[in-house]
C-alpha cells in the first residue's frame, strides 16, 4: 500500500505496509536513524518524534496514522543544532552514552512548545517516561530550564 508522509518538511511516498511501525519507516525506509529503536513496546521514550507537534512512540504507532500529518524527527528539530534544547544539551553536557537523548530532547521540545517557561516538576512529569540508563536526569531538567530561559 502507498502511504504519504511528510518527514522534516519534506514529503515522502511509502510502499509499505500501513501496520509498519513509524519508527522503522523512518530508520529502515527514509535512512533518518537519528530516532532509536529502545523497548519496542513505548515504555522507555527512545523513539520519540512528533506527529502533528505532539510527541508520540513511533515504535508503536502504525505508519498509516501518520499519513497526512507533519513528522518531525530529531533531525527536523534543527539540522545545524541550533535549536536551543540541542544548545543546552551541548552547554552542560547532557549525554553520556547518548541513547536516549533524541527522545529526551524531542519530548522536551513538544513540552517547550506548549508551555514555553515550565517548572522544574513540570519537566520531571513531562520527561517521566522517557528512560536514561545513565541516569542524567538532573542534567536533562537544568539543559531544559536552560532552553527556556528560567
Amino acid at each position: 500500500m502507498t502511504i504519504r508522509v511528510r518527514v522534516n518538511g519534506t514529503e515522502h511516498t511509502l510502499d509499505v505496509d500501513p501496520e509498519m511501525p513509524l519508527l522503522w519507516a523512518l530508520r529502515d525506509v527514509i535512512g533518518l536513524t537519528g530516532t532509536k529503536f529502545g523497548c519496542g513496546e513505548a515504555l522507555c521514550g527512545a523513539c520519540t518524534v512528533h506527529l502533528d507537534g505532539e510527541a508520540i512512540r513511533s515504535c508503536v504507532t502504525p505508519i498509516r496514522r501518520a499519513e497526512g500529518k507533519d513528522i518531525t524527527t530529531i533531525e527536523g528539530l534543527s539540522p545545524d543544532g541550533s535549536h536551543p534544547l540541542q544548545k543546552a544539551w551541548i552547554a552542560l553536557n547532557v549525554p553520556q552514552c547518548g541513547f536516549c537523548q533524541s527522545g529526551q530532547i524531542m519530548t522536551a521540545a513538544a513540552l517547550l512548545a506548549k508551555k514555553p517557561k515550565p517548572t522544574a516538576q513540570e519537566i520531571d512529569d513531562s520527561l517521566s517516561g522517557n528512560l536514561c540508563r545513565c541516569g542524567t536526569y538532573l542534567r536533562i531538567r537544568a539543559a531544559v530550564l536552560k532552553a527556556s530561559g528560567t
